[in-house]
């Protein structure tokens, strides 16, 4: 598809959903011939050596600020088409139960060191099952998966990142809860006349997703049904529970899971 004004809405719309990139897969044949790993798992691009020196110079390709397991195709497509489209998505959030009072009981530094091995280990988790980070904010963590990119069971794999996440931060003993929904937002870019995008998913959907973290408590993964259903999780043997939302007039029925 040849992009234009016109059809961008289309393009963001079959780039998360389908894949309007495969262009881009087509040129893994040309840039595996190139040394070495680690390579972006939709061209194949080399990040590092004289491979990644090479593609570097000659189509701009280096690691993506979203998910360093792929290349910033998606960023600069973003700059040169700010908008977006409607679409199904999944969205996880986590964030450190009691960072106040953790912070309280710890030097700058030491509090600095355990926000940032949250960070890591939750990214990484994000990463690994092909999820896109919209955000490190503060004490969280926002990301959210599309069919396009993750495959069809997209929904499952964002549930296996926030069990990941879960089990990682356990180990450290970092207390974090997690919250996991799915439905329709807008993706897209949205920026300044001066030049700076952001990529990010909005709309009530997002907000849901968000304000089911903030109800998680320390080592709880909270999913709403709509998201275990789209996943194919059977939740007969979870918690279930009936959470009150900030803007939503009904009650949220939600599932609880741990690692």
């Amino acid at each position: 598809m040849v992009v234009n004004k016109d059809n961008v809405e289309q393009m963001w719309h079959d780039w998360f959903m389908t894949d309007a990139f495969a262009v881009e897969k087509r040129l893994h044949r040309f840039f595996n011939i190139l040394p070495h790993d680690p390579r972006c798992k939709l061209c194949h691009a080399p990040f590092q050596g004289i491979g990644g020196m090479a593609v570097g110079a000659l189509y701009g390709r280096k690691q993506s600020s979203l998910n360093p397991n792929f290349c910033n195709v998606c960023e600069d497509f973003a700059k040169k088409f700010p908008g977006g489209a409607e679409v199904e998505m999944s969205m996880l959030f986590v964030d450190v139960r009691g960072s106040t009072a953790l912070s309280e009981q710890m030097s700058p530094i030491e509090f600095q060191r355990l926000i940032n091995r949250f960070f890591i280990g939750s990214t990484k988790a994000i990463a690994e099952e092909d999820g896109l980070v919209e955000k490190l904010a503060g004490d969280a963590v926002a990301a959210f998966w599309g069919e396009g990119f993750a495959g069809q069971e997209y929904v499952a794999r964002t549930i296996h990142a926030a069990q990941k996440i879960q089990k990682v931060m356990a180990q450290q003993k970092i207390p974090v809860g997690v919250g996991v929904h799915a439905g329709v937002a807008f993706f897209g870019a949205m920026g300044s006349a001066e030049g700076l995008v952001n990529i990010s998913a909005i709309g009530d959907e997002v907000n849901t997703a968000a304000r089911l973290a903030s109800k998680a408590a320390e080592g709880e993964i909270i999913v709403s049904e709509k998201a275990l259903a789209k996943a194919g999780v059977n939740g007969d043997g979870l918690e279930t529970r009936r959470l009150e939302l900030k803007g939503i007039s009904e009650p949220v029925i939600v599932r609880v899971m741990h690692a």
